[in-house]
């Protein structure tokens, strides 16, 4: 039976407006993104199928487009519905209450990059610009892939902070492994950038390594002073 032919109440999308989406299921409400099902399934058998087939909601928002092709039901129209769902949930956990962020410790670094680099399967490195007031300003991309002395160098890194007016950074990149703890290259980066740092007058007031639900702070670690 198509789902327009359940009884009203019983419609995801009627369900969503009578009651909220709060009383809906995972599986209703990725029916209704998934619009339609297939021959077989109906949106709602089909959302059913693959999150107790294939993935929860967490290992599906963590996949590529073309991953998301190869699961059974799931079309180019389908897949990228889900890509652009997940990628604004991740912008909404982002951003901050206030207009403008104080980072005063490292917890509030990784609640607001976590859900923006945590989930990717390379390594992404940032510098965290900010204001006298420990305020950030903006934040700047500096390398994409395996994070080596090469892709990371102080003269980038320092022509952005100096094109942005920053007072101080602070240093941020994700583990794909999903395990925090710094490599040899990640202390040497931090060691060259900081030294760059006090040359500069733009201190280095932390590098906070994400990993899945957890981060590795370089100040709280006593690497850096």
């Amino acid at each position: 039976m198509h789902v327009n032919e359940w009884p009203a109440q019983d419609q995801p999308k009627q369900k969503l407006i009578n009651h909220g989406p709060d009383k809906l299921t995972e599986s209703e409400l990725l029916s209704i993104l998934l619009k339609t099902g297939n021959k077989a399934y109906n949106p709602v058998d089909l959302a059913k199928r693959i999150l107790t087939q294939h993935f929860n909601l967490q290992e599906l928002s963590r996949k590529s487009y073309q991953e998301l092709l190869n699961i059974p039901g799931i079309t180019e129209s389908k897949a990228v519905t889900l890509l652009a769902t997940f990628e604004l949930a991740r912008r909404i956990l982002s951003v901050p209450v206030a207009q403008k962020i104080k980072v005063t410790d490292p917890e509030v670094v990784f609640r607001r990059y976590s859900p923006l680099l945590a989930h990717l399967n390379k390594e992404i490195f940032k510098i965290l610009i900010l204001n006298s007031a420990n305020c950030l300003v903006r934040d700047v991309t500096v390398s994409e892939g395996i994070l080596n002395s090469s892709l990371v160098h102080p003269r980038e890194v320092f022509h952005q902070a100096i094109l942005n007016a920053a007072a101080s950074i602070i240093l941020v990149h994700n583990h794909p492994s999903g395990e925090p703890e710094p490599s040899r290259e990640d202390k040497n980066i931090t060691t060259r950038l900081v030294q760059s740092g006090k040359i500069m007058d733009i201190p280095v007031l932390d590098h906070i390594i994400i990993g899945d639900g957890k981060y590795f702070s370089f100040r709280e670690g006593g690497l850096i002073e």
